[in-house]
């Protein structure tokens, strides 16, 4: 989850530390700092104190707990959306990608931007994989002619296969082999997975993929909106072209 900035500057107005709103509240200074950081929801009377040692309304520090609350239905597992995916807050990759302990689904065309934004990302996926996480790379295939269209489309010098390309040597560096299979079916729509959370985006117009509509889901019942993406991405994979393992010296 991202930072909660709202909490941020209502500590600041009040001229309280994260260590004093703690004892206030009477928890610990850390579970405090992930309210601040993380975007953690306290519990309900928590939170319901804490807003009272800092003089504000609880749907102004946690919004989020008011949308949970009058949500319905499908709709509860929409957590955020965004006009654009270089919208979503920076570190929510690095965050999911960190705290997934059974699933990582790349349903990426490229999915470069990935070893942009996440540290160490082919360490982290690979030792996720080492530890028995089900993680794989569903990626464009560049000699489709799916792919040569969607360049044209694009128009930019950093085309698609070269991307791919990209990718798949940042993959290869994962000390644990990870799946990877090829496909064109997903051009238009790309859908990551992480756990119980989904972040799906959808292309508009002749933008890269960083201008896509972007949506976050994150479980909450049986035949959602997760499960419904979750089925998508099985779906495509099944009919996907396995690839070689690569090796960590990036070979194949």
């Amino acid at each position: 989850m991202p930072r909660n900035e709202a909490l941020r500057d209502a500590l600041t107005s009040a001229g309280l530390t994260i260590s004093q709103l703690a004892e206030k509240c009477d928890v610990d200074a850390k579970t405090v700092e992930r309210w601040v950081s993380r975007g953690r929801l306290p519990h309900p009377r928590t939170r319901v104190r804490a807003a009272g040692v800092l003089g504000k309304d609880v749907g102004v520090l946690w919004p989020e707990a008011v949308r949970r609350a009058v949500k319905l239905g499908a709709d509860r597992e929409l957590v955020g959306v965004y006009a654009r995916r270089s919208d979503l807050p920076r570190s929510l990759f690095r965050e999911l990608i960190g705290g997934a302990r059974s699933r990582l689904w790349f349903g990426g065309y490229t999915s470069y931007f990935v070893w942009l934004e996440v540290p160490n990302a082919a360490d982290i996926i690979g030792a996720k994989a080492q530890a028995s996480a089900d993680v794989r790379f569903l990626l464009g295939d560049p000699t489709s002619p799916v792919t040569a269209g969607r360049d044209r489309i694009e128009a930019t010098p950093l085309d698609l296969a070269t991307r791919i390309a990209m990718t798949r040597a940042e993959i290869a560096k994962s000390p644990t082999p990870l799946a990877v299979r090829l496909s064109d079916r997903h051009v238009g729509m790309s859908v990551w997975v992480f756990d119980n959370d989904a972040i799906v985006a959808t292309h508009i117009g002749a933008g890269l993929g960083q201008d896509s509509v972007t949506l976050h889901f994150r479980q909450r019942e049986s035949g959602g909106p997760f499960s419904r993406y979750l089925a998508h991405f099985d779906a495509l994979w099944a009919d996907a072209a396995a690839v070689q393992h690569a090796g960590t010296d990036g070979q194949e």
